[in-house]
């Protein structure tokens, strides 16, 4: 994999991947930055709650379950001195379907949690406590 990030102006940044796809990132007005784009830990966390909801899209459509629409709900907490890693990562699945049931919806997050997800992985690997609820709305 090969990606390339070069300064934008200010403190904002454009990454570039071999798709020439574009991902743009700012510090907070608080860091100095402009506020005009996610910081690199939002997108962090974001990242990581993306890996897992590929592998559920994923795996319920191997279930043949239809999917109308499915949403997670992030909260996270960072570290009080630096480097400020996150410390727990909270991921609510929000999942509407009108034939999925709770318990394909749970076993799809856990094995997208335990198996599947690299980004989470990385998260649980540095001591990021990771924990995660659901909900079916139909």
């Amino acid at each position: 994999m090969k990606v390339q990030l070069k300064l934008d102006s200010g403190m904002r940044l454009i990454g570039t991947n071999s798709a020439n796809l574009e991902t743009y990132f700012d510090a907070s007005i608080k860091g100095g930055g402009a506020g005009s784009a996610a910081t690199p830990m939002e997108i962090l966390v974001e990242s990581m709650a993306a890996c897992s909801m590929i592998d559920v899209l994923s795996i319920l459509r191997k279930k043949r379950k239809e999917i109308t629409d499915l949403k997670i709900e992030i909260d996270a907490e960072r570290a009080d001195t630096h480097p400020m890693v996150f410390t727990k990562v909270h991921l609510k699945f929000l999942l509407t379907s009108p034939d999925a049931e709770i318990g394909d919806l749970n076993r799809a997050i856990e094995l997208s949690q335990t198996t599947y997800c690299g980004a989470s992985a990385m998260f649980q690997r540095s001591g990021c406590e990771v924990t995660w609820s659901s909900e079916i709305i139909k």
